[in-house]
């Protein structure tokens, strides 16, 4: 019997939502890995492809009890009407456009974009005849200025990678809602624990589960979230037939991550603060950008819209790349890695690593210099955290 959730605060509903036990009532859901499902008759059969009941599956391409789970248990905690968990955060962010544009369509979005996201947008989509403007994402009146009566979709993140560029949701979404366009979000920097994107006024919300929701550095995942109307009727049919399903057992590891999510993302977040008041005017650093800090340009934004500056510090090393090298690799307990939202403290090079096939015009327009580094705090002690990397400074 399913439980009305909805009175449940946050970490409980991560910890509960959307449970389904078998008939052995196992405390830690089951893993139902198969690819195919019996019917006890042919007439069953039939019926099922008709028309899927409560709890009904056909195929994992389609859906899964553990698929289904994880589903329902993310929607409750972001707000969201549905999901649909997808192989990849990429799988997430193709399907979510893909399956709501086709050609002569217009979008809007944010030039500071992690650059799988910029490929879908620049080569797939507008190989398929859908016009892409782009704008700076902090700048109201360039959104004001690019959104078009026939735009149908804005994206952006809502806090950039790697830069840490806060856009304002709400003033976006309204401008976009306007002329009737949809608003996507690539959520991942603010997590669902910090997330109010569906009061602020986001229609889709996308996440990479790769990233804080694993927090584990185990599998790849994610999700699409928005109105049962979208996700069953646009996006479902799209993903089902183009196959970017999520595994079930991939869903079992981001139920597991979903359980402690909060507790992690807050510790991260606490020890990204701590690292970037410790950093801030250092003798080494050009700058140091955590939208948590009162000297961040978003600042009072990130606050009203996140209530925290997230898990994420960026910083920029004097002597650009090799200066940034040699702090890199002076480091003992960070460790050096592309990925982010792990339990371990992870850095990253972005002009050599994740944004290296940008542009350097627009490396340079979004400010990823030699020099900076973006940092994914863990669960570390802070201390040695700090300490850790105050010693590499000395030595870049």
């Amino acid at each position: 019997m399913k439980k009305d959730t909805s009175h449940w605060s946050a970490r409980t509903k991560a910890v509960h939502a959307g449970t389904r036990r078998s008939q052995y009532n196992e405390v830690s859901e089951a893993i139902f890995m198969t690819q195919g499902f019996v019917y006890d008759t042919a007439e069953a059969a039939e019926q099922r492809f008709l028309a899927l009941g409560d709890d009904e599956f056909i195929y994992a391409r389609y859906g899964n009890p553990n698929v289904a789970m994880f589903e329902e248990r993310i929607a409750a905690l972001e707000g969201a009407e549905d999901a649909f968990a997808t192989a990849s955060g990429m799988a997430a962010v193709n399907g979510a456009m893909m399956s709501m544009l086709k050609a002569g369509d217009h979008v809007v979005s944010a030039k500071a974009l992690f650059g799988s996201c910029l490929y879908i947008l620049e080569e797939i989509l507008g190989r398929y005849g859908v016009e892409t403007t782009f704008v700076d994402g902090t700048d109201l009146e360039q959104w004001k200025a690019a959104i078009r009566p026939d735009t149908k979709a804005v994206f952006f993140e809502s806090v950039s990678n790697p830069t840490l560029e806060v856009v304002d949701l709400k003033a976006v979404a309204e401008l976009a809602h306007a002329v009737g366009a949809l608003v996507v979000v690539d959520n991942v920097f603010a997590t669902p624990v910090f997330s109010n994107a569906v009061e602020q006024g986001a229609d889709v919300i996308v996440y990479s589960t790769t990233k804080h929701i694993d927090g584990q550095g185990r599998a790849l995942g994610g999700v699409v979230l928005g109105s049962k109307d979208f996700i069953r009727g646009t996006l479902e049919p799209y993903m089902k037939h183009t196959g970017a399903a999520m595994s079930p057992f991939t869903a079992w590891i981001m139920l597991k991550g979903l359980e402690t999510l909060d507790l992690r993302v807050k510790a991260q977040a606490a020890t990204a603060k701590a690292i970037a008041e410790a950093l801030e005017g250092h003798p080494k650093l050009e700058h140091v950008s955590y939208p948590g800090l009162p000297s961040h340009p978003q600042y009072d934004l990130c606050m009203s819209q996140m209530g925290a500056g997230g898990t994420m510090v960026a910083y920029e090393i004097k002597g650009g790349r090799d200066a940034a090298f040699r702090f890199m690799n002076a480091l003992q307990v960070c460790i050096i890695s592309n990925n982010l939202g792990d339990a371990k403290t992870i850095i990253t090079h972005p002009f050599t690593t994740t944004h290296q096939r940008l542009p350097k015009e627009q490396k340079d327009h979004l400010g990823i210099t030699t020099g900076l580094i973006r940092m994914s705090a863990g669960l570390e002690d802070s201390q040695d955290l700090i300490n850790d990397v105050l010693q590499a400074l000395e030595q870049a």
